[in-house]
Order: structure tokens, then C-alpha cells, then sequence
């Protein structure tokens, strides 16, 4: 308050007004000082900002360059997905299409096991072209944009599975689904997933003379997964780190068909959504596929 400052007054003893010009000095040293220290901080702040600034800077420019190398290899990979398609498939066609017109047209003049080697070709032309297509859908997953939305997965499961259980007529294959929540995703990749998980169970369901298929929603330490069931041939759980690999398969070819890319998309397509997949398993004892997605949740 101004009434409680010290004033210099003509009837003020000389000792006194000495001693409040010097109280009065003081406060304006400690003022120029308190100045000074902020004027420091300021000037420190200002640093700092500028090296914000800078390493922002610096950053955009790694993510624009990393940004034109991820565009370039997506285009080398199209350029390659392109010829992959189009360069492979001309001479598999050429090669099956030979193998059948051998069989037509000099079916008389073949044995047996000549027969038997054209219809090996034939397959195997064919299975070349499913790897074909396994691959370039693989490959596009990590580039195909997107489109998320509520997915009923309980009515995308039992529609699925009807139109692949029509394609194995005689079988007697029963699919139990459970309710289960909606996910948040994109419903063309989450049906590729529905896709390859049944028809790995139906699949290998095929030596039990009634095959048993079980979609659901399982509580878990984390939350809760989906799952898909069956009582198949299973599979031994000290290869289950192979099971979602590229071209890795746990049956041999003879005893059941495919390319072992199946479960390498549907990995890359959960993976993408945020969420995790894994397995559980008995040789003889069926199979158990789990996957998380967003928005799944019983509550």
C-alpha cells in the first residue's frame, strides 16, 4: 500500500532518509534482477520452441520421404501383383488346356498311368493357379483401403458357411452359432476371414462321418474373443507358431487339399483390425481358432 511506504520528508533526519533511499534501491535492484531472471526464461522458452520447431521440421521431412518410398513400393508391388497375374496364369492355362486335349483326343491311344500322369498335370495346374490367387490377395491386403462399419458376424457366419457347406454335397456337417456382438470392421475382409476358418473346419472335419462346426463369443483374460470350433483331425500345438506363416502348412498335401496361405490372410486381416488371432488344439481332438476385433464386447 502506498500509505505504508517509507517517503523522504525536509523534516526526516538525514540518518533516515539515507536509510530509505537505500530500502528504495534494494527493491529496484531486486526488481531489475527478478526482470532479468524472467527475461532468461524467456529467452530459454524461445530456445526450445525453435528446437520444437526444428525437430517437427525434421520429422515431416522422414515422414514425406518415407512417405514417397511406401508409395513407390506399392507401385512396384502392383506392377509385380500385374505381372504375377497376368505373365503366370497364360502358361498354366496353356498347360491345362493341353493336358485335357491330350486326354480327348488320344484317350485311346493312352494307358492307365498315362491317363493318371495328365490328370496329375491338370491338378496340379490347377493348384498352381489357386496359389496364384492366394498370393496376389495376400499381397493386396496390406494395400486395400479400409471401409469400417458395426458388422453382424452371426448371421455373416451362418450365411457363409451355407454356401460353402453347398459345395460339399453328402457331407453331414452341422454349424451351431451362438449370439455373439457385432464388430467394427470392414465386412468384405472380415467375411474372407469367415471364409478361410470354415473351410479349414469343414475341411478338416471331412474324415468324421458327422462334422461339428461351433461359431462364438468366449470370455478371456483380456476381454473376449470370437471363436470357430470343430471336431476334426486338430493339429500338435508345438507347431502352432508355423500355423499363420506363408506356405506353411501342418498336413501334407495328399491327406488334405490347399495352398497354406489361407490363415496367413486371415492373420493379416485381424492384424489390421486392431486385433489378435491364435488357436488351441488336440491331434484327433478338433481345432479352436480365436480372433479379437474391435467393438466386439458381450456387455
Amino acid at each position: 500500500m502506498l500509505e505504508d511506504q517509507p517517503t523522504i520528508t525536509e523534516s526526516a533526519p538525514l540518518q533516515e532518509r539515507l536509510a530509505t533511499l537505500e530500502e528504495m534501491q534494494r527493491a529496484i535492484l531486486n526488481i531489475l534482477e527478478d526482470m532479468n531472471e524472467e527475461r532468461a526464461r524467456l529467452n530459454d522458452t524461445q530456445r526450445a520452441l525453435m528446437n520444437i520447431l526444428e525437430d517437427v521440421e525434421t520429422e515431416r521431412a522422414r515422414t514425406e520421404q518415407a512417405r514417397a518410398l511406401l508409395e513407390a513400393v506399392n507401385r512396384e508391388l502392383e506392377a509385380f501383383s500385374y505381372s504375377v497375374s497376368h505373365d503366370l496364369r497364360a502358361p498354366l492355362r496353356a498347360i491345362s488346356g493341353f493336358a485335357q486335349a491330350v486326354v480327348e483326343d488320344y484317350a485311346p491311344r493312352l494307358d492307365d498311368e498315362g491317363k493318371r500322369f495328365l490328370g496329375l498335370i491338370q491338378d496340379n495346374a490347377h493348384r498352381m493357379g489357386q496359389l496364384i490367387d492366394d498370393l496376389l490377395t495376400f499381397s493386396r491386403l496390406g494395400r486395400q483401403q479400409m471401409l469400417e462399419t458395426q458388422v453382424d458376424l452371426q448371421s455373416l457366419a451362418q450365411g457363409v458357411f451355407e454356401e460353402l457347406a453347398a459345395q460339399t454335397p453328402g457331407r453331414k456337417i452341422q454349424l451351431v452359432v451362438h449370439a455373439v456382438p457385432p464388430a467394427l470392421g470392414d465386412k468384405a475382409m472380415l467375411r474372407q476371414v469367415l471364409v478361410n476358418l470354415l473351410s479349414n473346419a469343414i475341411k478338416f472335419t471331412r474324415p468324421r462321418p458327422e462334422a461339428l462346426v461351433e461359431f462364438g463369443y468366449a470370455a478371456t483374460p483380456d476381454g473376449g474373443a470370437y471363436y470357430l470350433k470343430d471336431n476334426g483331425v486338430g493339429f500338435d500345438m508345438q507347431y502352432v507358431g508355423k500355423l499363420f506363416g506363408v506356405f506353411q502348412r501342418l498336413h501334407s498335401a495328399t491327406e488334405f487339399e490347399g495352398t497354406g496361405v489361407g490363415l496367413a490372410i486371415v492373420y493379416r486381416i485381424i492384424t489390421r483390425h486392431r486385433g489378435r488371432v491364435w488357436a488351441e488344439a488336440q491331434v484327433n481332438q478338433g481345432a479352436t481358432f480365436f480372433f479379437t476385433l474391435p467393438g466386439g464386447s458381450a456387455s
